[in-house]
Protein backbone atom coordinates (compact mmCIF):
# COMPACT_ATOMS: atom_id res chain seq x y z
CA UNK A 1 0.00 0.00 0.00
CA UNK A 2 1.34 3.45 -0.94
CA UNK A 3 2.12 5.68 2.01
CA UNK A 4 2.03 9.45 1.68
CA UNK A 5 3.29 12.19 3.94
CA UNK A 6 0.85 14.74 2.50
CA UNK A 7 -1.81 15.65 5.08
CA UNK A 8 -4.55 15.59 2.44
CA UNK A 9 -3.66 12.04 1.44
CA UNK A 10 -4.22 10.66 4.92
CA UNK A 11 -7.53 8.98 5.73
CA UNK A 12 -8.76 11.88 7.88
CA UNK A 13 -6.49 14.62 6.57
CA UNK A 14 -8.59 15.22 3.47
CA UNK A 15 -11.44 16.33 5.75
CA UNK A 16 -9.45 19.21 7.22
CA UNK A 17 -7.01 20.25 4.51
CA UNK A 18 -6.88 20.98 0.81
CA UNK A 19 -4.43 19.38 -1.65
CA UNK A 20 -2.76 22.49 -3.08
CA UNK A 21 -1.90 23.89 0.35
CA UNK A 22 -0.99 20.51 1.80
CA UNK A 23 1.37 19.79 -1.07
CA UNK A 24 3.52 22.61 0.35
CA UNK A 25 3.42 21.14 3.87
CA UNK A 26 4.41 17.52 3.34
CA UNK A 27 7.74 15.98 4.33
CA UNK A 28 9.18 16.41 0.87
CA UNK A 29 8.36 20.11 0.87
CA UNK A 30 9.96 20.65 4.27
CA UNK A 31 13.05 18.72 3.18
CA UNK A 32 13.21 20.76 -0.03
CA UNK A 33 13.06 23.97 2.02
CA UNK A 34 15.85 22.75 4.31
CA UNK A 35 18.01 22.01 1.29
CA UNK A 36 17.12 25.40 -0.21
CA UNK A 37 18.36 26.98 3.01
CA UNK A 38 21.62 25.01 2.91
CA UNK A 39 22.13 25.97 -0.73
CA UNK A 40 21.44 29.64 0.01
CA UNK A 41 23.86 29.52 2.93
CA UNK A 42 26.63 28.17 0.71
CA UNK A 43 25.91 30.62 -2.08
CA UNK A 44 25.72 33.58 0.33
CA UNK A 45 29.03 32.56 1.89
CA UNK A 46 30.69 32.38 -1.49
CA UNK A 47 29.26 35.77 -2.49
CA UNK A 48 30.77 37.26 0.70
CA UNK A 49 34.12 35.57 0.12
CA UNK A 50 33.81 33.30 3.16
CA UNK A 51 34.09 30.03 1.21
CA UNK A 52 35.35 29.10 -2.25
CA UNK A 53 32.94 29.43 -5.13
CA UNK A 54 33.80 25.91 -6.24
CA UNK A 55 32.81 24.56 -2.84
CA UNK A 56 29.51 26.45 -2.95
CA UNK A 57 28.81 25.09 -6.42
CA UNK A 58 29.47 21.56 -5.23
CA UNK A 59 27.19 21.98 -2.22
CA UNK A 60 24.38 23.50 -4.26
CA UNK A 61 24.66 20.64 -6.75
CA UNK A 62 23.79 18.17 -3.99
CA UNK A 63 20.86 20.18 -2.54
CA UNK A 64 18.17 18.34 -4.48
CA UNK A 65 15.38 16.66 -2.58
CA UNK A 66 15.39 13.56 -4.77
CA UNK A 67 18.79 12.59 -3.37
CA UNK A 68 17.51 12.14 0.18
CA UNK A 69 15.04 9.95 2.01
CA UNK A 70 12.79 12.10 4.21
CA UNK A 71 11.53 9.12 6.20
CA UNK A 72 15.06 7.93 6.94
CA UNK A 73 16.09 11.42 7.99
CA UNK A 74 13.08 11.56 10.27
CA UNK A 75 14.11 8.33 11.95
CA UNK A 76 17.68 9.54 12.30
CA UNK A 77 16.51 12.83 13.80
CA UNK A 78 15.79 11.18 17.13
CA UNK A 79 19.47 11.01 18.02
CA UNK A 80 20.00 14.77 17.68
CA UNK A 81 16.50 16.07 18.37
CA UNK A 82 16.00 17.57 14.91
CA UNK A 83 16.31 16.46 11.27
CA UNK A 84 18.94 19.02 10.28
CA UNK A 85 21.81 17.13 11.91
CA UNK A 86 21.36 13.92 9.87
CA UNK A 87 20.69 15.97 6.74
CA UNK A 88 23.95 17.89 7.15
CA UNK A 89 25.76 14.59 7.69
CA UNK A 90 24.33 13.15 4.45
CA UNK A 91 24.93 16.37 2.52
CA UNK A 92 28.53 16.45 3.69
CA UNK A 93 29.05 12.88 2.57
CA UNK A 94 27.51 13.63 -0.82
CA UNK A 95 29.77 16.53 -1.79
CA UNK A 96 33.35 16.16 -3.06
CA UNK A 97 36.16 16.10 -0.52
CA UNK A 98 37.21 19.69 -1.26
CA UNK A 99 33.77 21.02 -0.33
CA UNK A 100 33.03 19.05 2.83
CA UNK A 101 34.57 21.49 5.27
CA UNK A 102 32.31 24.24 3.94
CA UNK A 103 28.93 22.51 4.35
CA UNK A 104 26.64 24.27 6.84
CA UNK A 105 29.36 26.81 7.59
CA UNK A 106 28.38 29.31 10.28
CA UNK A 107 24.89 27.93 10.83
CA UNK A 108 23.22 25.99 13.59
CA UNK A 109 20.40 23.49 13.15
CA UNK A 110 17.83 26.03 14.27
CA UNK A 111 18.88 28.44 11.53
CA UNK A 112 18.12 25.89 8.85
CA UNK A 113 14.88 24.55 10.33
CA UNK A 114 13.46 27.95 11.28
CA UNK A 115 14.23 29.23 7.80
CA UNK A 116 12.83 26.10 6.17
CA UNK A 117 9.57 26.39 8.12
CA UNK A 118 9.35 30.02 7.06
CA UNK A 119 9.87 29.03 3.42
CA UNK A 120 7.24 26.30 3.72
CA UNK A 121 4.77 28.71 5.32
CA UNK A 122 5.30 31.38 2.67
CA UNK A 123 4.88 28.84 -0.12
CA UNK A 124 1.73 27.41 1.46
CA UNK A 125 0.26 30.89 1.86
CA UNK A 126 0.19 31.29 -1.93
CA UNK A 127 -2.65 28.83 -2.60
CA UNK A 128 -4.18 29.49 0.81
CA UNK A 129 -4.62 33.18 0.06
CA UNK A 130 -6.05 32.37 -3.35
CA UNK A 131 -8.78 30.34 -1.65
CA UNK A 132 -9.34 33.18 0.78
CA UNK A 133 -9.62 35.64 -2.12
CA UNK A 134 -12.30 33.40 -3.63
CA UNK A 135 -14.19 33.33 -0.32
CA UNK A 136 -14.01 37.12 -0.06
CA UNK A 137 -15.30 37.49 -3.62
CA UNK A 138 -18.18 35.09 -2.97
CA UNK A 139 -19.16 36.88 0.23
CA UNK A 140 -19.09 40.19 -1.63
CA UNK A 141 -21.41 38.86 -4.32
CA UNK A 142 -23.86 37.65 -1.67
CA UNK A 143 -23.77 40.98 0.15
CA UNK A 144 -24.38 42.90 -3.05
CA UNK A 145 -27.11 40.61 -4.39
CA UNK A 146 -29.02 40.54 -1.10
CA UNK A 147 -28.52 44.11 0.07
CA UNK A 148 -32.30 44.48 0.45
CA UNK A 149 -33.29 40.87 1.22
CA UNK A 150 -35.03 41.17 4.57
CA UNK A 151 -34.63 38.52 7.24
CA UNK A 152 -34.97 38.37 10.99
CA UNK A 153 -31.91 38.91 13.14
CA UNK A 154 -31.45 36.64 16.11
CA UNK A 155 -29.80 37.55 19.40
CA UNK A 156 -29.18 35.10 22.25
CA UNK A 157 -30.79 32.48 20.03
CA UNK A 158 -34.11 34.33 19.75
CA UNK A 159 -35.77 36.37 17.01
CA UNK A 160 -34.92 40.01 17.67
CA UNK A 161 -35.53 42.56 14.88
CA UNK A 162 -35.34 42.84 11.10
CA UNK A 163 -32.04 42.92 9.27
CA UNK A 164 -30.98 41.96 5.75
CA UNK A 165 -29.16 38.94 4.47
CA UNK A 166 -26.92 41.40 2.66
CA UNK A 167 -25.76 42.75 6.01
CA UNK A 168 -25.18 39.22 7.29
CA UNK A 169 -23.02 38.47 4.24
CA UNK A 170 -21.27 41.83 4.65
CA UNK A 171 -20.30 40.76 8.15
CA UNK A 172 -18.80 37.56 6.77
CA UNK A 173 -17.09 39.57 4.05
CA UNK A 174 -15.50 41.99 6.48
CA UNK A 175 -14.27 39.22 8.77
CA UNK A 176 -12.74 37.29 5.89
CA UNK A 177 -11.16 40.39 4.34
CA UNK A 178 -9.66 41.47 7.67
CA UNK A 179 -8.27 37.98 8.22
CA UNK A 180 -6.81 38.03 4.71
CA UNK A 181 -5.12 41.39 5.31
CA UNK A 182 -3.56 40.22 8.58
CA UNK A 183 -2.37 36.99 6.98
CA UNK A 184 -0.84 38.82 4.05
CA UNK A 185 1.02 41.10 6.43
CA UNK A 186 2.22 38.29 8.67
CA UNK A 187 3.30 36.17 5.71
CA UNK A 188 5.21 39.03 4.16
CA UNK A 189 7.25 39.68 7.30
CA UNK A 190 8.39 36.13 8.12
CA UNK A 191 12.19 36.46 8.16
CA UNK A 192 15.06 34.16 7.41
CA UNK A 193 17.02 32.92 10.42
CA UNK A 194 20.80 32.92 10.60
CA UNK A 195 22.66 33.41 13.86
CA UNK A 196 24.99 30.50 14.36
CA UNK A 197 25.38 28.65 17.62
CA UNK A 198 24.54 31.52 20.00
CA UNK A 199 23.33 34.27 17.70
CA UNK A 200 26.65 36.02 17.06
CA UNK A 201 27.65 34.51 13.67
CA UNK A 202 31.18 34.30 15.06
CA UNK A 203 32.07 31.42 12.76
CA UNK A 204 31.59 33.70 9.75
CA UNK A 205 33.91 36.39 11.06
CA UNK A 206 33.44 40.00 9.95
CA UNK A 207 31.36 38.93 6.94
CA UNK A 208 28.59 37.52 9.14
CA UNK A 209 26.02 40.25 8.55
CA UNK A 210 26.72 40.31 4.82
CA UNK A 211 26.18 36.55 4.64
CA UNK A 212 22.95 36.78 6.65
CA UNK A 213 21.52 39.47 4.39
CA UNK A 214 22.54 37.68 1.21
CA UNK A 215 21.17 34.38 2.58
CA UNK A 216 17.75 35.97 3.16
CA UNK A 217 17.75 37.63 -0.25
CA UNK A 218 18.56 34.38 -2.04
CA UNK A 219 15.56 32.76 -0.34
CA UNK A 220 13.27 35.69 -1.11
CA UNK A 221 12.71 36.40 2.58
CA UNK A 222 13.17 39.52 4.71
CA UNK A 223 16.40 39.71 6.68
CA UNK A 224 15.91 39.97 10.41
CA UNK A 225 17.70 42.84 12.22
CA UNK A 226 19.22 40.19 14.47
CA UNK A 227 18.71 36.46 15.02
CA UNK A 228 15.36 35.56 16.56
CA UNK A 229 16.33 32.21 18.09
CA UNK A 230 14.49 32.97 21.34
CA UNK A 231 12.52 36.01 20.18
CA UNK A 232 9.58 34.34 18.53
CA UNK A 233 7.37 37.27 17.53
CA UNK A 234 7.45 36.39 13.80
CA UNK A 235 5.96 32.99 14.57
CA UNK A 236 3.39 34.52 16.92
CA UNK A 237 2.28 36.97 14.24
CA UNK A 238 1.74 34.14 11.79
CA UNK A 239 0.00 31.95 14.36
CA UNK A 240 -2.35 34.76 15.36
CA UNK A 241 -3.18 35.51 11.72
CA UNK A 242 -3.90 31.85 10.99
CA UNK A 243 -6.04 31.63 14.12
CA UNK A 244 -7.93 34.74 13.00
CA UNK A 245 -8.59 33.15 9.63
CA UNK A 246 -9.99 30.03 11.28
CA UNK A 247 -12.23 32.24 13.43
CA UNK A 248 -13.51 34.20 10.43
CA UNK A 249 -14.28 31.07 8.42
CA UNK A 250 -15.73 29.43 11.52
CA UNK A 251 -18.16 32.32 11.94
CA UNK A 252 -19.43 31.82 8.39
CA UNK A 253 -19.78 28.09 8.96
CA UNK A 254 -21.63 28.48 12.25
CA UNK A 255 -24.13 30.95 10.80
CA UNK A 256 -24.74 28.85 7.70
CA UNK A 257 -25.22 25.72 9.76
CA UNK A 258 -27.81 27.44 11.95
CA UNK A 259 -29.62 29.09 9.05
CA UNK A 260 -29.73 25.74 7.24
CA UNK A 261 -31.51 23.94 10.08
CA UNK A 262 -34.74 22.31 8.98
CA UNK A 263 -36.91 24.56 11.14
CA UNK A 264 -35.16 27.68 9.81
CA UNK A 265 -34.32 26.74 6.21
CA UNK A 266 -33.16 30.18 5.12
CA UNK A 267 -30.09 28.89 3.28
CA UNK A 268 -28.78 25.55 2.06
CA UNK A 269 -25.35 24.35 1.05
CA UNK A 270 -24.90 23.56 -2.62
CA UNK A 271 -23.15 20.62 -4.18
CA UNK A 272 -24.88 17.58 -5.62
CA UNK A 273 -24.35 14.38 -3.68
CA UNK A 274 -22.92 16.10 -0.61
CA UNK A 275 -24.24 15.81 2.92
CA UNK A 276 -25.70 12.31 2.81
CA UNK A 277 -26.28 10.31 5.97
CA UNK A 278 -25.28 6.67 6.52
CA UNK A 279 -28.51 6.08 8.45
CA UNK A 280 -31.14 8.57 7.28
CA UNK A 281 -31.81 8.62 3.52
CA UNK A 282 -33.60 11.98 3.59
CA UNK A 283 -30.83 14.01 5.24
CA UNK A 284 -28.60 16.53 3.54
CA UNK A 285 -26.15 17.60 6.19
CA UNK A 286 -24.25 20.92 5.92
CA UNK A 287 -20.92 19.13 5.68
CA UNK A 288 -18.96 22.16 4.53
CA UNK A 289 -20.04 24.08 7.61
CA UNK A 290 -19.35 21.07 9.80
CA UNK A 291 -15.78 20.63 8.55
CA UNK A 292 -14.95 24.33 8.70
CA UNK A 293 -16.36 24.47 12.20
CA UNK A 294 -14.24 21.49 13.25
CA UNK A 295 -11.10 23.26 11.99
CA UNK A 296 -12.06 26.46 13.79
CA UNK A 297 -12.38 24.57 17.06
CA UNK A 298 -8.96 22.97 16.69
CA UNK A 299 -7.21 26.23 15.89
CA UNK A 300 -7.15 27.90 19.34
CA UNK A 301 -5.29 25.01 20.92
CA UNK A 302 -2.58 25.15 18.27
CA UNK A 303 -2.28 28.92 18.57
CA UNK A 304 -2.05 28.56 22.34
CA UNK A 305 0.76 26.01 21.98
CA UNK A 306 2.79 28.40 19.84
CA UNK A 307 2.25 31.25 22.28
CA UNK A 308 3.11 29.04 25.26
CA UNK A 309 6.27 27.88 23.50
CA UNK A 310 7.37 31.45 22.74
CA UNK A 311 8.75 32.13 26.21
CA UNK A 312 12.25 30.73 25.66
CA UNK A 313 15.35 30.77 27.80
CA UNK A 314 18.76 32.29 27.15
CA UNK A 315 20.11 32.17 23.60
CA UNK A 316 18.63 28.83 22.49
CA UNK A 317 15.64 27.01 23.95
CA UNK A 318 15.47 23.45 25.22
CA UNK A 319 12.14 22.03 24.07
CA UNK A 320 10.08 25.16 23.53
CA UNK A 321 11.43 25.68 20.01
CA UNK A 322 10.84 22.02 19.21
CA UNK A 323 7.22 22.34 20.37
CA UNK A 324 6.46 24.83 17.58
CA UNK A 325 7.13 22.76 14.47
CA UNK A 326 4.11 20.52 14.15
CA UNK A 327 1.51 22.97 15.54
CA UNK A 328 2.62 25.54 12.95
CA UNK A 329 2.26 23.04 10.11
CA UNK A 330 -1.07 21.88 11.53
CA UNK A 331 -2.34 25.46 11.63
CA UNK A 332 -1.38 25.99 8.00
CA UNK A 333 -3.07 22.72 7.08
CA UNK A 334 -6.31 23.63 8.89
CA UNK A 335 -6.35 27.20 7.61
CA UNK A 336 -5.86 26.03 4.03
CA UNK A 337 -8.73 23.58 4.29
CA UNK A 338 -11.00 26.09 5.99
CA UNK A 339 -10.29 28.78 3.37
CA UNK A 340 -10.93 26.40 0.48
CA UNK A 341 -14.15 25.04 1.98
CA UNK A 342 -15.38 28.51 2.86
CA UNK A 343 -14.90 29.63 -0.74
CA UNK A 344 -16.79 26.57 -1.96
CA UNK A 345 -19.52 27.03 0.64
CA UNK A 346 -20.17 30.68 -0.16
CA UNK A 347 -19.93 30.22 -3.92
CA UNK A 348 -22.55 27.48 -3.92
CA UNK A 349 -24.77 28.80 -1.12
CA UNK A 350 -28.48 28.66 -1.94
CA UNK A 351 -30.34 31.61 -0.43
CA UNK A 352 -34.09 31.38 0.20
CA UNK A 353 -35.56 34.89 0.54
CA UNK A 354 -39.13 33.58 0.74
CA UNK A 355 -38.26 31.46 3.78
CA UNK A 356 -36.50 34.43 5.34
CA UNK A 357 -39.66 36.49 4.96
CA UNK A 358 -41.83 33.68 6.28
CA UNK A 359 -39.70 33.38 9.41
CA UNK A 360 -39.73 37.14 9.83
CA UNK A 361 -43.54 37.16 9.72
CA UNK A 362 -43.94 34.09 11.95
CA UNK A 363 -44.47 36.09 15.17
CA UNK A 364 -47.12 38.40 13.73
CA UNK A 365 -45.01 41.52 13.89
CA UNK A 366 -43.51 41.04 17.35
CA UNK A 367 -40.02 41.60 15.95
CA UNK A 368 -41.16 45.16 15.15
CA UNK A 369 -42.07 45.94 18.77
CA UNK A 370 -39.03 48.20 19.05
CA UNK A 371 -40.16 50.12 15.96
CA UNK A 372 -43.66 50.68 17.39
CA UNK A 373 -42.25 51.83 20.73
CA UNK A 374 -39.91 54.24 18.96
CA UNK A 375 -42.84 55.86 17.14
CA UNK A 376 -44.83 56.12 20.35
CA UNK A 377 -42.03 57.41 22.59
CA UNK A 378 -42.05 61.09 21.49
CA UNK A 379 -45.63 61.37 22.67
CA UNK A 380 -45.60 59.40 25.93
CA UNK A 381 -41.91 58.90 26.81
CA UNK A 382 -39.69 55.90 26.26
CA UNK A 383 -40.56 54.09 29.48
CA UNK A 384 -44.33 54.35 29.01
CA UNK A 385 -44.03 53.46 25.33
CA UNK A 386 -42.01 50.38 26.19
CA UNK A 387 -44.57 49.20 28.75
CA UNK A 388 -47.56 49.80 26.46
CA UNK A 389 -45.99 47.89 23.60
CA UNK A 390 -44.84 45.10 25.92
CA UNK A 391 -48.40 44.64 27.14
CA UNK A 392 -49.66 44.43 23.57
CA UNK A 393 -46.91 41.95 22.75
CA UNK A 394 -48.28 39.56 25.36
CA UNK A 395 -51.67 39.37 23.60
CA UNK A 396 -52.55 36.64 21.06
CA UNK A 397 -52.49 39.16 18.21
CA UNK A 398 -49.90 41.90 18.50
CA UNK A 399 -51.36 44.13 15.83
CA UNK A 400 -54.92 43.77 17.15
CA UNK A 401 -53.77 44.57 20.68
CA UNK A 402 -51.96 47.69 19.47
CA UNK A 403 -55.05 48.91 17.66
CA UNK A 404 -57.29 48.11 20.63
CA UNK A 405 -55.26 50.08 23.15
CA UNK A 406 -56.73 53.57 23.48
CA UNK A 407 -53.51 55.10 24.82
CA UNK A 408 -51.66 53.88 21.75
CA UNK A 409 -54.39 54.85 19.29
CA UNK A 410 -54.42 58.34 20.76
CA UNK A 411 -51.04 58.86 19.17
CA UNK A 412 -50.77 56.33 16.34
CA UNK A 413 -53.28 55.78 13.56
CA UNK A 414 -53.91 52.37 12.04
CA UNK A 415 -51.82 53.37 9.04
CA UNK A 416 -48.98 54.45 11.33
CA UNK A 417 -49.15 51.16 13.24
CA UNK A 418 -49.01 49.21 9.98
CA UNK A 419 -46.11 51.32 8.77
CA UNK A 420 -44.26 50.58 12.03
CA UNK A 421 -44.93 46.87 11.48
CA UNK A 422 -43.33 46.95 8.01
CA UNK A 423 -39.82 45.49 8.42
CA UNK A 424 -38.45 47.41 5.45
CA UNK A 425 -38.94 50.60 7.47
CA UNK A 426 -36.84 49.35 10.42
CA UNK A 427 -33.53 48.49 8.80
CA UNK A 428 -31.63 51.56 9.94
CA UNK A 429 -28.24 51.82 8.25
CA UNK A 430 -28.14 48.20 7.08
CA UNK A 431 -27.85 49.12 3.41
CA UNK A 432 -25.20 51.74 4.09
CA UNK A 433 -23.18 49.24 6.10
CA UNK A 434 -23.29 46.82 3.18
CA UNK A 435 -22.11 49.57 0.86
CA UNK A 436 -19.25 50.45 3.19
CA UNK A 437 -18.15 46.84 3.49
CA UNK A 438 -18.13 46.40 -0.28
CA UNK A 439 -16.29 49.67 -0.80
CA UNK A 440 -13.63 48.75 1.77
CA UNK A 441 -12.93 45.43 0.06
CA UNK A 442 -12.80 47.06 -3.36
CA UNK A 443 -10.21 49.54 -2.05
CA UNK A 444 -7.93 46.83 -0.68
CA UNK A 445 -8.50 44.57 -3.71
CA UNK A 446 -7.74 40.89 -4.07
Amino acid sequence: MRQSSSPSDRLLGALSGTPDVDSELDDGSLLRAMLDAEAALARAGADAGVLPVAAADAIVAQCHVERYDAAALGRAADAAGNPVVPLVRELTAAVPEHARAWVHLGATSQDILDTALTVVAVRALGPLLRHLDAAVDAAARLADAHRNTVRVARTLGQQAAPTTFGLTAAGWLTGLAEARDRLRQAGGTQPAQLGGAVGTLAALGPAGLEVAERYAALLGLPASPLPWHTRRQPRLDLAAALGGLLTATGKVALDVGLLAQTEVGEVAEGGAGRGGSSALPHKRNPVGSVLIGAAARRGPGLVATLFAAAVQEHERAAGAWHAEWEPLLDLLHLAGGAAARCAELLTGLRVRPERMRSNLDATGGLVLAEAVAARLAPAVGRGVAHDLVARAAAAPSFRAALLADARIRAHLSEAEVDEALDPSHWLGSAGLFVDRALAAVRRTGT
